[in-house]
C-alpha cells in the first residue's frame, strides 16, 4: 500500500472508532431537551417540516441535474482525494457566501438559508460521489449520499446505527429497491433539524447573523465534506479487502 493510503487508512479507524462511541452525558442531555422541545411542537407541524423536507431531498435524488462526469478508472487514490478536497474548499466558500447573504436579512431571510444550504450541500455530495468513481445514476448510490448526509448531522446514537449500515454497505445496498424507497422521512428531518437548530440559530437575529451564517455554513459544510471522505475510504478500502 503506498504511503498516502496508509495514511488514509489509519485516519479512516481513527474516525470509525470516533463514529462507534456511546452517546455521551452532554450529547443525552441536549438530545432530551431537543426531543422535549419536538413534543411541544404541534404534529401538523412536524408533518409540514417532514413535507417540505422530503419533497426537497426527493428532487435531488429522482432529478437529474445533479449528475457529474466521473474520473477515468486509471486515475489513482491520492490524485481523486485531491480533487475531492479542492472542491470541498469550493462549497464551503460558497456556502459561506450564501449563509452571510442570508444572515444578514434577519429571519425572514434566514428561513430562505435552509433550501438554499440543503441545495449546495446536495450538489457537493453528488459530485464528491463521482469523484470517487461511483455512479450517481445509479439510485442505490444516491441513497448512499443520503445515508452519509445523515451521518454528518445527527445525534451520536443514530450515528451509532447509521455506521453499521455504511460499513457494511455492500451487502445492504442488495437490499435496497433500483426504484423509490422507503426512507423513513420523519427521523431524517428530525435529526437534521435538531442538529441545524443548534449550530444555525444565532443566523436568524438582525446584524450578528451574517456574521453566524458565514462561518456555520462553512464550518458544517467542511463537517459534511470530511464525513463523505472518512465513508467513501470505507468503500474503497472494503474493495481491497483491507477491512477483513
Amino acid at each position: 500500500m503506498l504511503l498516502y493510503e496508509e495514511i488514509a487508512f489509519y485516519e479512516m479507524n481513527a474516525w470509525l472508532q470516533k463514529m462507534k462511541k456511546n452517546p455521551s452525558l452532554a450529547n443525552r442531555m441536549a438530545k432530551g431537551v431537543q426531543h422535549r422541545i419536538n413534543n411541544i411542537i404541534p404534529e401538523k407541524v412536524h408533518q409540514a417540516i417532514t413535507f417540505a423536507i422530503e419533497k426537497m431531498v426527493k428532487g435531488v435524488l429522482f432529478g437529474s441535474s445533479f449528475i457529474n462526469a466521473t474520473l477515468p478508472d486509471e486515475v489513482i487514490f491520492k490524485k481523486r482525494e485531491e480533487k475531492v478536497k479542492s472542491k470541498i474548499k469550493w462549497y464551503k466558500s460558497t456556502a459561506s457566501v450564501e449563509g452571510a447573504i442570508t444572515g444578514a436579512g434577519g429571519i425572514l431571510m434566514g428561513f430562505a438559508d435552509f433550501p438554499a444550504f440543503l441545495s449546495i450541500k446536495m450538489k457537493m455530495m453528488f459530485e464528491l460521489a463521482s469523484l470517487y468513481g461511483h455512479d450517481v445514476k445509479d439510485f442505490r448510490e444516491r441513497l448512499y449520499i443520503l445515508h452519509v448526509f445523515q451521518l454528518a448531522f445527527c445525534s451520536q446514537k443514530k450515528r451509532n446505527e447509521l455506521i453499521a449500515i455504511i460499513e457494511n454497505w455492500e451487502n445492504h445496498k442488495e437490499t435496497l429497491p433500483v426504484k423509490g424507497d422507503g426512507f423513513d422521512w420523519r427521523s431524517f428531518q428530525i435529526e437534521y433539524r435538531d442538529y441545524m437548530d443548534l449550530a444555525k440559530l444565532a443566523q436568524l437575529i438582525p446584524v450578528i447573523g451574517a456574521g453566524v451564517g458565514a462561518v456555520a455554513n462553512w464550518q458544517l459544510s467542511d463537517h459534511l465534506g470530511k464525513t463523505a471522505i472518512q465513508c467513501y475510504r470505507l468503500r474503497y478500502f472494503a474493495r481491497k479487502g483491507m477491512l477483513e
